[in-house]
């Protein structure tokens, strides 16, 4: 069982950065890890994904250029720097964890372990 521990939302200006964390518990068959957000009223959505040898991200099109996706492996830790942040950023941001090679890498369905989220706010 892969345990997932976000960290790092908070409330911030337009234009300002975060830095989102997930801790992950074990790396076991796990090869892809994931973030997505969810705002209210709205599906959730993919945001950023990387391979677990880190040798291949994927980003969403609302946040490509302004947000990053990194891992330190040696602690085990998921990161995304999110720069320049717009309104619409605000939602609950979710880190994910998948042992599968079906759909793609920003498809929720992929993915089998989920956070409890983080939540950020940008306000004008």
């Amino acid at each position: 069982q892969v345990q997932l521990v976000e960290s790092g939302g908070g409330s911030v200006q337009a234009g300002e950065s975060l830095r989102l964390s997930c801790s992950v518990s074990s790396v076991t068959d796990i090869n892809r890890m994931g973030w997505f957000r969810q705002a209210p009223g709205k599906e959730r959505e993919g945001v950023a994904s990387i391979r677990s040898d880190g040798s291949g991200t994927t980003y969403g099109v609302p946040v490509k250029g302004r947000f990053t996706i990194s891992q330190d492996n040696a602690k085990s830790t998921v990161y995304l720097q999110m720069n320049s942040l717009e309104l619409e950023d605000t939602a609950m941001y979710y880190c994910a964890a998948s042992g599968s090679f079906y759909w793609g890498p920003l498809s929720p369905r992929r993915y089998k372990y989920w956070g409890q989220g983080t939540q950020v706010t940008v306000s004008s």
